[in-house]
């Protein structure tokens, strides 16, 4: 027995020789596939066993095309925007309302490098009835027993299977007949990783700003709310957001010092370890972040470092494992000069110390990436020796998770570490010994965390989202 489905077809592609009529017929087609989904889930919901004997009900994602002549693009310095050779290229696109300058801005780049009109029309690639719905419902709590059995007899539910990272991994192929990539990112992929940050951040995905601090400890937050209330309506910060004080934090909050262009600062305490940097990072990458940062603790592994002093990562010893089958340890990850220059220029405007003297509170080299917390437990000598052969300076739990995932998405990313404890040297953590650290230096790291990113905001993110973290046969979207 076949089954009717009921699908809302009353939009033909069309082509459009501009980014606003584009991105207009993006943003209708998508507002109609979702208000015909979810008209039909308050159907279901009042009239389930009805509504299930009459079919299955789809709605699609929009797509955009482009057919590529000539690979060119108006300025070589661009890192993206244009298709890398003559073919043709798509992508299935979500969330207009929080994306439409994103959008915007790339619909803009690929018809004024190739001169040629953007195709917009319903998809193939369904809608799952949780993404249409949003961040804030919850199937599990709001259907019955038998509702929720039914439900994916009658609508879409998430598959795996088209949400994966090849496209960003460099190992997806199309098939005969399929278009080559434009985004790094489907859209299903995207709704999912917007589902999972209102999850683990405790806020829906419209208030992360462009300019992204990642920390591991409470003490730095507490420090952000406390400058970010006093900047909210100053210096074109509009406002700060963060989860609610009096409800129970979520699992990674995030906090939002807020500007009406999207260039403020969001802050997230990822706690400890690799597997919360991949995880988060996996999710805010979908949002195209122009930068984002990891400010830390570490162990300082030379003897003539002091407790309190920076380290400014130039390189990684990748020993995190959790990237290890979509980034291979072969692969280098390098430094990125604009994030490197506003880092040591914001811990010179901070520290007062400036040229030959800044040495004396920062160092430049090799972090440590470990996922084992208690490497100190290791002997010294198995240690001493692959660190000493590293050239590491230090050592911590997320900053080389943190940079590869930056490199594999191709969001600009630096690192700068505190040390805290040097257990090489008899120096552990110890909670006395924490606590003064803590007091000391806590304030003044996350200053220069913040001039950091103000620094970059400096830059067009035309000069951020540099060659060097684009291939040779790159999605032309950013």
């Amino acid at each position: 027995m076949v089954r009717m489905v009921k699908v809302l077809d009353n939009f033909k592609s069309q082509s459009f020789e501009t980014p606003d009529e584009a991105l207009d017929a993006v943003m209708a087609i998508y507002d109609q596939q979702l208000s015909f989904l979810r008209e039909a889930f308050k159907d279901f919901v009042k009239n389930g066993s009805k509504v299930a004997s009459g079919g299955r009900i789809r709605a699609f994602y929009p797509y955009a095309r482009v057919f590529t002549r000539l690979a060119r693009r108006s300025d070589t310095r661009l890192s993206y925007g244009f298709a890398p050779r003559p073919g043709t290229y798509s992508t299935t696109l979500t969330r207009p309302d929080i994306f439409r300058k994103y959008y915007h801005e790339q619909f803009r780049l690929l018809i004024k490098n190739h001169d040629v009109p953007i195709e917009v029309g319903v998809s193939e690639t369904p809608i799952p009835i949780h993404f249409a719905l949003g961040e804030s419902f919850h199937l599990e709590g709001d259907l019955t027993g038998d509702q929720l059995k039914d439900l994916p007899d009658i609508f879409d539910v998430p598959n795996l299977d088209i949400m994966d990272d090849e496209i960003a991994n460099s190992t997806y192929v199309p098939g005969p007949g399929q278009d080559e990539p434009l985004s790094l990112f489907t859209a299903p992929r995207v709704d999912l990783s917007l589902q999972r940050l209102k999850h683990y951040c405790g806020m829906p995905a419209e208030f992360f700003q462009h300019y992204i601090i990642f920390t591991n400890y409470q003490f730095y937050i507490d420090e952000f709310i406390k400058i970010g209330r006093k900047k909210a309506g100053k210096d074109g910060y509009t406002r700060f957001e963060g989860p609610d004080p009096k409800g129970r934090l979520p699992q990674m909050p995030a906090y939002h010092l807020m500007r009406e262009d999207g260039k403020g600062i969001t802050m997230v305490n990822i706690g400890v370890g690799p597997s919360n940097a991949k995880t988060i990072t996996d999710h805010i990458a979908v949002l195209r972040p122009h930068a984002w940062l990891m400010l830390g603790h570490c162990a300082g592994l030379r003897n003539s470092q002091q407790l309190g002093d920076y380290v400014l990562a130039h390189g990684y010893l990748r020993e995190d494992h959790v990237l290890d089958d979509h980034l291979p340890l072969s692969i280098p990850i390098p430094a990125l000069a604009e994030i490197q220059m506003a880092l040591e220029s914001a811990v010179e405007e901070v520290t007062g110390e400036a040229g030959y003297d800044l040495k004396k509170v920062m160092r430049t080299g090799t972090v440590a990436t470990t996922d084992d917390r208690n490497w100190e437990l290791c002997s010294a000598v198995q240690q001493n020796q692959r660190l000493s052969q590293s050239r590491a300076i230090a050592m911590d739990m997320e900053s080389g998770t943190i940079a590869a995932n930056g490199f594999r998405f191709r969001v600009p990313y630096g690192t700068l570490l505190c040390v805290s404890d040097k257990p090489l040297h008899g120096q552990l953590k110890l909670p006395g010994m924490a606590d003064t650290f803590y007091r000391e230096r806590i304030d003044q790291h996350l200053l220069i965390g913040i001039r950091t990113m103000e620094k970059l905001r400096e830059y067009s993110p035309e000069k951020l989202h540099s060659r060097k973290l684009r291939s040779f046969n790159e999605a032309a979207f950013q």
